[in-house]
């Protein structure tokens, strides 16, 4: 029984004890009755007067109790001229005035928050109770390179190659480094936030590839441009003296001097490689920025295979095409991309070694080059270090080759990649 029912009730109920009252007194007290009937008059005035004031601010609670149910933060009520009422009224609607502020002041913030989620260079990955994950912004899944629909749902130790062994031991306040195919190279930070009360985990991946190359650049560039001063100005001593000797020659006996020639001959040959050696070097650190003009791929492809003829005819090497239908145009400078191919093409040779396939395969939808050659595949502790300026699995390898593609990739933008893949061919890639 509600409150409101026992009112009504109890006042039936007393209404009812005076009415009899008065019917008793009726004719034996004109006076007595009278008295009552004024009495009830009264008393039913102020029941109703009192009624009023009773059940107005139940009705109050009851409608603002339903519009904070609802979330209707926007209802609020007039004073009507009663302290009692009016003072509930300045509670309620001041309670409202602040869940209201409270609310737009949360959504604001959540509204922020979450554009910043999606605008942040670092890669987020919002884990759910079970460690799953629940969210994922823009950059993470290009550093995954996966699809959000793919991801929802998946545990980080579940993501394939080097991220799942990373992410799978990642520990709060143990940020780990992931480095992808001696290119991309990342730090992972797990954290925690509470969601209703709960703790849950997140991961903040965070790419230092351009830092790391920058760094990287900047050290040996100081390294290659002192080691060429010191090394040109004394190859170039030495040569002028060693030819200075050869004048020398005829004043020697004659059984002497084809031994004092060659002697001479060698040494300015051996210093000659020297300075070639270290002039490779000091190219690596002159690369201009790219001058970029609309460039054919498919043409400067064409241009760099009859570059490559030769070499490929002697290591029976045969060359299998799979260009777009339509040609693949992009903005590139066409001298350095022309260098970069011959270096993928010279190191896909000497990867087959002889009798071997070499693939050439572009795309348009994306726009896109693949250099496959079916020699052995790349070793997964090399595959981490490629790319490292002056790593090398050749025994007189210098280690600029790769760098040197790098480089220029990176110069022009592009993405790119070199990996074995599935089919045991071993691919470089680019994507314009």
């Amino acid at each position: 029984m509600s409150l409101r029912t026992k009112f009504l009730l109890f006042v039936v109920l007393i209404h009812a004890v005076l009415i009899v009252l008065a019917a008793q007194v009726m004719r034996t007290n004109a006076a007595l009755f009278v008295g009552l009937e004024v009495l009830l008059l009264i008393s039913i005035v102020l029941t109703v007067q009192l009624y009023r004031g009773f059940v107005r601010p139940f009705q109050l609670i009851a409608a603002g109790t339903e519009a904070i149910c609802s979330k209707d933060f926007s209802m609020k009520f007039v004073p009507v001229g009663q302290r009692e009422m009016d003072q509930l009224i300045g509670v309620y609607n001041q309670m409202i005035d602040e869940l209201r502020q409270e609310r737009v002041t949360q959504h604001e913030k959540s509204y922020l928050l979450e554009r910043l989620i999606q605008a942040s260079p670092a890669g987020i990955l919002l884990l759910n109770f079970e460690g799953q994950m629940e969210a994922v912004n823009p950059a993470a899944e290009r550093f995954l390179g996966q699809p959000a629909g793919t991801l929802l749902g998946q545990r980080p130790a579940d993501l394939p190659g080097e991220w799942g062994a990373a992410l799978g031991t990642l520990r709060e306040g143990q940020p780990q480094v992931v480095q992808l195919s001696g290119i991309q190279t990342y730090r992972a930070h797990c954290s925690h936030f509470v969601d209703r009360g709960f703790t849950r985990n997140f991961i903040l991946l965070e790419e230092l590839t351009q830092d790391l190359i920058r760094q990287e650049k900047q050290a040996y560039e100081k390294l290659i441009r002192m080691m060429s001063h010191e090394i040109n100005n004394s190859i170039g001593a030495i040569n002028s003296i060693l030819q200075s000797f050869g004048h020398y020659t005829p004043q020697l006996a004659p059984t002497d001097q084809p031994d004092f020639q060659e002697a001479l001959d060698v040494s300015i040959a051996r210093n000659t490689h020297l300075a070639n050696f270290i002039a490779n070097f000091a190219n690596l650190v002159r690369l201009p920025p790219p001058n970029r003009q609309p460039t054919d791929v498919h043409e400067l492809l064409h241009g760099m295979q009859r570059l490559m003829q030769v070499q490929v005819e002697r290591r029976h090497v045969r060359w299998h095409w799979q260009l777009a239908p339509t040609p693949l145009r992009a903005d590139l400078d066409r001298q350095q991309l022309e260098q970069a191919l011959l270096n993928i093409v010279k190191n896909a040779l000497e990867a087959i070694g002889e009798n071997g396939n070499l693939t050439i395969r572009t795309t348009l939808s994306p726009p896109a080059l693949h250099i496959e050659n079916d020699g052995p595949g790349i070793l997964p502790e090399v595959q981490r270090r490629l790319f490292t300026p002056f790593f090398s699995t050749k025994r007189d390898g210098q280690g600029i080759g790769l760098t040197l593609i790098r480089d220029i990739l990176l110069q022009h933008n592009l993405r790119f990649s070199l990996e074995t893949q599935e089919n045991g061919r071993t691919a470089f890639s680019i994507w314009f």
